[in-house]
């Protein structure tokens, strides 16, 4: 995911949603590329979000609120009038919801440096979300290697329904996590699956395309309703040092996050990178290839800018697909 920018610039804006639409969308859904694309080309489109809020305009944002809204997965040329026509529905959801991808998938790249730790340990995730990526070791994952498949088996309170499915090159499959002692969350919204309105929001994320992805998230919300995750609201700057606290004595804190950064100014990206490494921590990131800037300068020349780049303590391990389909040796 490229970071979100946060210029007031139209022409700024217009290269935003193009490349989205040529990086992002198109190797995975071609509804939203077209979208994308229409939107960068759409003057007053553009210029009618470039009224709300820098961290309100993401392409994400804005289809989900107006698929919300009824608009129908059609061409941009047949969606454009239903978005015009609902504008003022569409922007208060805009302003009211975030873009909270909240997908499992990415449990199976983030094990790949869970997996390095020793246990037990205290899971905290940033901008958690519905918290579904606090259950790493409730789902039955199938890693994919040039030997063959290799299975992780779920060894947490309660078992997804769901197997999840990645790609592995140039890296071992896990064999086993770490004991996982205590578990919780800091976001900004916290959404609850056990509500209809917060778990509807979350299918309408889910790419046109992608529709797999709306089986883990009802899998998901079974293993919220039998074991609700402690996702506190707030700021994930200020909450971190109080979920820190928390931690029960002789436990390693974990401090996880993937696809979450992009939506924060860099000065506040640099900020909980600091505070994050000055904790007695172990760190696991999973963002954008460009998003953390001391991760970038240690990757190799090349690579596929729409990768995200998984690392650990700060040390790039992997590139990682956006939404957990596949990890790299660097």
């Amino acid at each position: 995911m490229r970071e979100i920018t946060h210029d007031g610039d139209m022409d700024h804006l217009r290269e935003f949603y193009r490349h989205f639409g040529h990086v992002e969308a198109a190797p995975v859904s071609v509804l939203y590329e077209d979208w994308a694309l229409g939107v960068a080309e759409d003057t007053e489109v553009l210029d009618r979000l470039l009224a709300l809020p820098p961290e309100k305009r993401q392409p994400n944002l804005l289809f989900a609120a107006a698929r919300l809204h009824g608009t129908p997965l059609k061409a941009w040329a047949d969606a454009r009038p239903q978005i015009l026509a609902h504008w003022e529905d569409i922007t208060t959801t805009m302003r009211e919801r975030r873009t909270q991808t909240n997908e499992p998938g990415r449990s199976a790249v983030l094990n790949l440096a869970l997996s390095r730790i020793e246990g037990p340990v205290a899971l905290i995730e940033v901008g958690a979300s519905a918290g579904l990526l606090l259950y790493p070791d409730c789902w039955e994952i199938r890693y994919g290697t040039a030997a063959g498949p290799v299975t992780l088996e779920p060894t947490g309170p309660v078992r997804a329904e769901v197997e999840l499915d990645c790609g592995l090159e140039g890296i071992e499959a896990p064999s086993s996590l770490p004991e996982i002692a205590w578990r919780a969350g800091v976001d900004l919204n916290p959404l609850d699956l056990r509500r209809e309105e917060d778990r509807e929001w979350l299918e309408h994320l889910v790419w046109p395309g992608m529709e797999y992805r709306l089986d883990r998230i009802h899998a998901g919300a079974q293993l919220v309703a039998a074991q609700p995750p402690s996702i506190v609201r707030g700021d994930l700057n200020g909450m971190l040092p109080q979920l820190l606290d928390q931690v029960p004595y002789g436990v390693t804190p974990v401090v996880f996050h993937s696809a979450v950064l992009a939506y924060l100014p860099l000065e506040d990206r640099e900020s909980f990178a600091r505070q994050v490494r000055a904790s007695h921590a172990r760190w696991i990131s999973n963002e954008g290839s460009r998003v953390l800037p001391e991760i970038t300068e240690k990757l190799p020349q090349g690579g596929d800018t729409s990768d995200f780049v998984l690392a650990l303590d700060g040390e790039p391990i992997a590139r990682t697909g956006p939404h957990g389909q596949y990890a790299q040796a660097l």
